[in-house]
């Protein structure tokens, strides 16, 4: 990798140049693309816990603000999974195969391998007792998720939110996950995209 204002070769443990001491343009391309994702999430919430349930209330017979509506929601219950289950994907199948490849600094990646199987197994949990009935969860267990029913989903998300955390502190792993920063460009912009799209067909139907 070399830097972009002046050519001088940056290595990924050092991600700033020491000539010119400017960061690579690729890390300010995947900060970009995190704030815009973040912008679209932020709006996306909004919408869904204060406007869309007075919008589907208003007007109970269109059908698009209660899909809308219905998507937010099975989406903030089970939208952790697949970011769970891609996040130990990466783990197993990519950043152990670059591990193996060439001699780099090991981050703690048995700390994410545990709290994302803890993470599914907790998630998991409560549909299991279906199928087995032998090993369903103890009665303190039923009566905290009935007393606050977000717990299990509020633990998942912040389960996969320390691990991404953890997985970008460190240049090599944050570039190896990332990229450089273009296909996470395209994917944050087409959620603002189409959250905006949403936005402004649901406005013309009200």
């Amino acid at each position: 990798m070399y830097c972009a204002h002046c050519g001088l070769k940056i290595f990924p443990e050092r991600p700033v140049c020491t000539r010119c001491g400017r960061a690579p343009l690729h890390e300010w391309i995947q900060l970009f693309s995190l704030a815009v994702l973040l912008l679209a999430t932020i709006g996306n919430s909004v919408a869904s816990l204060f406007l869309l349930p007075k919008l589907s209330a208003i007007h109970p017979s269109v059908l698009f603000f209660r899909g809308w509506l219905w998507a937010d929601r099975e989406s903030s219950l089970y939208g952790w999974m697949p970011l769970a289950a891609a996040l130990l994907f990466w783990e197993f199948f990519v950043w152990r195969k670059i591990r193996k490849a060439k001699p780099v600094t090991k981050i703690k990646g048995w700390v994410s391998r545990k709290i994302l199987a803890f993470v599914l197994a907790a998630g998991f949990a409560p549909i299991l007792p279906w199928w087995l009935p032998a090993n369903q969860p103890s009665d303190k267990t039923l009566a905290a998720l009935s007393q606050y029913p977000g717990l299990p989903c509020a633990i998942s998300w912040g389960g996969v939110l320390i691990v991404a955390v953890v997985l970008c502190v460190k240049a090599e792993t944050r570039d190896c996950l990332l990229g450089k920063g273009k296909v996470l460009a395209l994917v944050s912009l087409g959620a603002l995209a189409l959250f905006l799209t949403l936005t402004l067909f649901g406005w013309s139907l009200s």
